[in-house]
């Protein structure tokens, strides 16, 4: 293979129906480059992140970020992860580490510039990640000494208070919700992050600036919600997850900014109407289904191959409705303990019981789901923790469940085709379409 374009492409693209689709995904190419900008040619201070840390912070402080799995997608859809990951087993770093958080740190290993988006990342002022599973101490302290910077841990206590449905209480009741010590611990760990950042970047945090960036914040998440309600309630469904994921996601990257409020409001109001015309997703809609993790994100076609090929749509994904329950805080004059209920739960609502089957159980009853295939990535701990016991209550609630193996930045055991007719085998076998996708 070429060493400039990478390994030979085995994904397919996506269709997108939205007009609001090629707005955001327009911005957010923009904001890549004004980012790299900023960054790589004016040698501002930047940090790099994982996507479960107080990014208002770093917004309300005009600090550049590169958030890992954003740059751990954008590195997998230029098809460069199998070339990266490779360089890491040279380098004797187990095969089966972490694919996602560790995509990063195999890309400035490989230090290779005519490859590297960017030609690789340049100094950042800090690393920043929560401490969520074993393996994140050691990819941020090994990426931080290759980058010659230094790595803010934030820690993960963990959570006593069990309440399946939180999501229904995170809104008003949410110190109780979150744990009141979890949420102070994390209070006290932000301000001195703060404090870090301004002695390291020189800029000053605005306790007014941020309270507005919370306020809109919450505007922004409203309307999300709004679209994620339409979408699980409308008959046909009227967007398919190749829009759901960019008019969703891309706002978040940038969530509270006058683009993104106004961006989700937009979305809203496109899926309103195709609601009201009755538009679908799928030209004859028979199977409603529920994707349980990160996106493929090396391969965007292989949803809509089966809205095209059986009816099948994809009406759930975790970051849509996600939107509502773990944004949206009533403030109530304490900005920082909000937005530490908020990013001190992140990852556990997503990946472990009783909050994940509790929600995404409620969720595929709010939707109407016929059957769920659930992502798990061989090497991601995180991403396996509570999916056996989400599948195991979603068949109990009658709606049957696909475990596929796959990585959402790793291609190497991915073949479009072949994942595509086991998603068709099984529906078959539980009775839900006859025959299979050959």
């Amino acid at each position: 293979m070429s060493i400039e374009t990478g390994p030979k492409e085995t994904g397919q693209r996506s269709r997108k129906d939205l007009a609001c689709t090629a707005v955001a995904t327009a911005y957010q190419k923009a904001f890549g480059a004004e980012l790299k900008r900023r960054v790589v040619d004016d040698g501002e201070p930047f940090v790099v992140a994982q996507a479960d840390t107080p990014h208002e912070i770093f917004h309300a402080m005009d600090i550049a970020l590169v958030t890992n799995q954003w740059w751990s997608a954008y590195i997998s859809a230029k098809q460069l992860s199998a070339r990266y990951f490779d360089v890491m087993a040279e380098r004797g770093y187990p095969a089966n580490s972490c694919k996602y958080c560790s995509l990063g740190l195999a890309c400035t290993l490989a230090n290779d510039p005519k490859t590297a988006p960017w030609g690789g990342l340049p100094k950042p002022a800090l690393l920043v990640a929560r401490l969520t599973c074993d393996c994140i101490q050691h990819v941020f302290e090994q990426w931080a000494q290759a980058l010659g910077t230094e790595f803010f841990p934030i820690e993960a206590p963990a959570w006593e208070h069990k309440e399946g449905d939180w999501f229904r209480h995170s809104r008003t009741q949410w110190e109780r919700v979150y744990q009141p010590d979890r949420v102070q611990l994390l209070v006290d760990e932000m301000a001195d992050l703060i404090a870090v950042l301004e002695q390291r970047t020189g800029r000053r945090f605005d306790a007014a600036k941020f309270h507005h960036l919370m306020e809109r914040i919450n505007e922004q998440e409203g309307y999300i919600a709004e679209a994620a309600e339409m979408i699980g309630s409308a008959r046909p469904c009227p967007v398919s997850i190749a829009d759901q994921m960019p008019n969703t996601m891309i706002p978040q990257w940038h969530r509270g900014s006058d683009w993104a409020v106004e961006h989700a409001r937009r979305f809203r109001d496109e899926v309103a109407e195709r609601v009201k015309a009755g538009i679908g997703a799928a030209a004859n809609e028979r199977i409603r289904l529920m994707w349980i993790g990160a996106g493929v994100w090396h391969d965007p076609g292989f949803y809509q191959a089966l809205e095209d090929r059986l009816g099948a749509v994809f009406v759930w994904s975790m970051y849509m409705p996600f939107a509502g329950p773990q944004y949206i805080r009533e403030l109530d004059g304490r900005d920082m303990h909000a937005l530490a209920s908020r990013i001190c739960s992140m990852n556990e609502v997503l990946h472990l019981p009783p909050w994940m089957n509790g929600w995404m159980t409620a969720e595929a009853d709010r939707c109407g789901i016929d059957a769920a295939i659930v992502l798990v990535p061989p090497d991601n701990r995180l991403s396996q923790s509570g999916t056996r016991l989400t599948a195991q209550a979603l068949e109990q609630a009658g709606v049957p469940v696909l475990a596929l193996d796959g990585d959402m930045v790793d291609a190497k055991s991915w073949n479009h085709d072949r994942m595509v007719a086991q998603v068709a085998d099984f529906l078959a076998q539980r009775g839900l379409i006859q025959g299979t996708a050959a």
